[in-house]
């Protein structure tokens, strides 16, 4: 993943481009019928279960729209609510709380919904060595917000984006002669640019297991759409040389089968792909 430093910039760019793309020349609504120096209260009220994440970036949207906003919270990210909990009080100038609400609620309800069927999974992998990790299938332009919830949830992150970890998958094997020649070509290249970044390789067979573990330098295998028991297979050859990593359609039915193989990892889009939101409200006092 990528430093602190640049996953905060990631933060700062999207609350930038929501405020524009939200706000543009004035909420116009706010302006005309709130006078400028009218203060209010409101409170974020849950009216589903699961669990809460986004608090955080919450504040970070309340301070860029006005610093002066005070936000007291009850619940923090990564807790479970239900139907009637109130996370946070956010009190201040009227129409800096309206301007902020839409993405407040926007981030919070996608994250939170994220967060919690992150936690279903992890919790279904407890007992294991195995852990969570998502995958790029985020939505465009929210990649940071949905990865953090994700960590929220229980569930690790996999590579940022295409710049911060190498995944030499099928169509690059293809594309670039056969496993060999990608691994071989990918240190190069590294080694040229001076990148210390890691490698993983997808694996469509256990002879393609065989074909990476014949090469030096791959962090982790991933083993894609195998099954049980070639997963099994896997893992006994692929033994500490490196760490494992099942992928493929898996989901809350079998995904405690594939950690019961024994790989350190499995990874699913559906963390931020197929979730629904989980249902936030904010409400003046």
């Amino acid at each position: 993943m990528i430093s602190e430093a640049k996953f905060q910039d990631e933060l700062d760019i999207i609350i930038k481009n929501a405020i524009r793309e939200d706000i543009g020349d004035g909420d116009h609504t706010s302006l005309s019928c709130i006078p400028a120096d009218a203060e209010g209260k409101a409170k974020l009220l849950v009216k589903d279960e699961g669990i809460i994440a986004g608090v955080a970036f919450a504040k970070q949207v309340f301070c860029y729209v006005d610093k002066d906003l005070k936000v007291e919270t009850f619940i923090n990210d990564g807790e479970k609510v239900k139907y009637g909990d109130i996370v946070f009080h956010v009190s201040g100038k009227s129409q800096s709380i309206l301007m902020a609400e839409r993405l407040v609620l926007n981030a919070m309800q996608r994250m939170s919904a994220i967060a919690t069927k992150t936690a279903f999974f992890a919790d279904l992998l407890k007992g294991t060595k195995t852990k969570v990790l998502d995958t790029r299938k985020t939505t465009p332009g929210i990649r940071a917000l949905e990865k953090w919830a994700v960590k929220i949830g229980g569930g690790e992150n996999h590579r940022f984006a295409l710049y911060d970890m190498v995944m030499i998958k099928d169509n690059h094997i293809d594309f670039a002669g056969g496993i060999t020649a990608a691994i071989t070509k990918t240190k190069k290249y590294l080694a040229e640019k001076n990148l210390d970044i890691k490698i993983i390789v997808e694996a469509r067979s256990l002879a393609e297991i065989k074909e990476i573990l014949a090469n030096e330098g791959v962090y982790r295998i991933l083993i894609d759409n195998f099954n049980y028991e070639d997963t099994k297979k896997a893992v006994a050859l692929i033994g500490d040389q490196c760490l494992t990593e099942s992928s493929g359609g898996i989901n809350e039915k079998t995904i405690r089968k594939y950690a019961e193989c024994g790989v350190d990892f499995i990874s699913s889009g559906a963390l931020t792909h197929s979730v629904y939101n989980l249902d936030l409200s904010l409400k003046a006092l």
